[in-house]
C-alpha cells in the first residue's frame, strides 16, 4: 500500500443533494460530507460523476466548492472534479480549488470530441497545467464507458516526464483491475497515486501498492471500506472486502445515482434526498424496495446522521 499518498485511503464520490427546484442544497451536502468524514472517509471527491457534476453549471460548481468550505468542510480533504471540455472553464475551476486550499483536482479528459490523439490530450492537459501554474496536483479520471476518452499509460508517462510533481495520480473507473494495476506497476514508484473506482478491487489494489479508492458506494459503505483500508495486510481487511464487494454489487443493481440517493433518504429519513436533475429520475417504489432488500442483505447498518 502507498503510505504517503495525499489522498490515501477511502474517498467518497460525494452525492450532490438538490432542492425541490433542483438547485444545489449546500446545507445538506455539507451535512452529508461531515457524516462521511465521521464514518470512514479520509477524503471527499466532490463534483464527480456520482455528484451529477455534468448536470451542474460552472458558477454552481464554484458555489459548491466555496459553500462547502464556508460550512466547515476542510478543503484539504476535498478533491473537486474540475475537468470539462473547455480548457478555460477547467482552468477557472482548478484555480478556484487552489484558492480554497484543495491539494488536488480530478480532471476528466475533454470528452465531447471522440478519438482524440495522444498529442491532443497531452496538449489539453499541458494547457491546463501551464495556465494554472502547476499549483494544483492533477489527478486523471479514466472512465472510458462515460467519457469515451481513455487515459493511457503512454499519455501518463509523457505528462509525468513533462510535469513532475504536478501530475500526481489517477482514478480508474474502468472496472478492469488489470488496467488499474498497470498504472501502479508503471508509476507508483514515482509517487503516482492510483485509486480504484470499483470498490470490489480495493483490497487487491492496496496490496499491489495502490493508494485507495474514490467510489460512489462509499456514500453508504465508507465504514466498511475503512476496515478494508486499515486491515489491508490482515485477515480482517480481506473479510471486510467480502462485505464491501457485496455493497458494491447491491448499489449497482439499481440506477446508481437514484439508488444511492434513495438509500441516503431512507437512512436520514429525509425525502429531499430523492431530488435529482433530469435525465436522472428517482426510483419507482418497487425498484426502491428491491434495492433496500438487496442492500440490507449485506448485513450493514448505517450510522444515523447527526
Amino acid at each position: 500500500m502507498m503510505t504517503d499518498a495525499i489522498y490515501g485511503g477511502v474517498n467518497a464520490a460525494v452525492l450532490t443533494p438538490m432542492r425541490a427546484d433542483l438547485s444545489v442544497d449546500l446545507d445538506r451536502m455539507a451535512g452529508h460530507s461531515r457524516w462521511l468524514l465521521a464514518n470512514g472517509c479520509n477524503g471527499l471527491g466532490v463534483l464527480g460523476t456520482t455528484g451529477e457534476a455534468n448536470s451542474i453549471g460552472l458558477s454552481e460548481r464554484i458555489a459548491v466548492m466555496e459553500g462547502l468550505v464556508e460550512r466547515g468542510i476542510p478543503a484539504r480533504a476535498m478533491m473537486p472534479g474540475t475537468g470539462v471540455p473547455a480548457i478555460t472553464d477547467t482552468v477557472i475551476l482548478t484555480n478556484k480549488a487552489v484558492e480554497l486550499g484543495c491539494p488536488g483536482v480530478l480532471v476528466l479528459p475533454p470528452f465531447f470530441y471522440k478519438n482524440p490523439s495522444e498529442d491532443g490530450l497531452f496538449a489539453y492537459y499541458s494547457e491546463v497545467i501551464q495556465r494554472t501554474g502547476g499549483k494544483a496536483k492533477i489527478y486523471f479520471y479514466h472512465f472510458p464507458a462515460q467519457s469515451a476518452v481513455p487515459i493511457t499509460v503512454a499519455l501518463i508517462g509523457r505528462l509525468l516526464k513533462a510535469y513532475p510533481g504536478v501530475v500526481k495520480g489517477l482514478k480508474d473507473s474502468s472496472g478492469d483491475y488489470a488496467n488499474t494495476k498497470s498504472y501502479v506497476d508503471h508509476f507508483a514508484k514515482d509517487g503516482f497515486e492510483v485509486f480504484c473506482g470499483d470498490d470490489s478491487h480495493l483490497h487487491q489494489l492496496l496490496n499491489a501498492g495502490g493508494a485507495g479508492c474514490i467510489t460512489a458506494a462509499s456514500n453508504v459503505g465508507s465504514a466498511v471500506s475503512a476496515q478494508v483500508y486499515s486491515g489491508w495486510d490482515q485477515a480482517t481487511g480481506a473479510a471486510a472486502q467480502e462485505t464491501l464487494t457485496a455493497i458494491r454489487k447491491a448499489v449497482t443493481s439499481a440506477a446508481l445515482i437514484p439508488g444511492l440517493k434513495a438509500l441516503v433518504a431512507r437512512n436520514t429519513g429525509d425525502d429531499a434526498w430523492l431530488n435529482m436533475r433530469p435525465p436522472h429520475m428517482k426510483l419507482s417504489g418497487e425498484a426502491a424496495q428491491t434495492l433496500y432488500a438487496t442492500f440490507d442483505s449485506c448485513g450493514v447498518t448505517l450510522a444515523k446522521a447527526a
